[in-house]
């Protein structure tokens, strides 16, 4: 599973990163997980708000910060559709 946290850098998108981490350590899942701060590599996926999270090239959260919950139960259902 490859994972991008598009953003600036601000301490929302540190948070969403963070909290991403933790949820596929809970899951026990790999992934590669990058964070993109190019502003034209996040208007490609045209998004208009950060912090995005984006699962193997599609954007699934934007403008957003979820619980770790909410992202285990995210990840998980995108791990049972590969």
């Amino acid at each position: 599973m490859n994972i991008e946290v598009l953003g600036s850098g601000c301490p929302n998108c540190q948070t969403l990163e963070r909290r991403t981490r933790e949820a596929l350590a809970e899951l026990h899942l790999d992934a590669t997980i990058e964070k993109v701060q190019d502003m034209q590599a996040i208007v490609s996926y045209g998004v208009m708000r950060t912090p995005c999270l984006v699962i193997d090239g599609r954007v699934v959260i934007q403008g957003a910060v979820p619980k770790v919950d909410a992202l285990k139960e995210l990840l998980t259902k995108h791990a049972g559709a590969r």
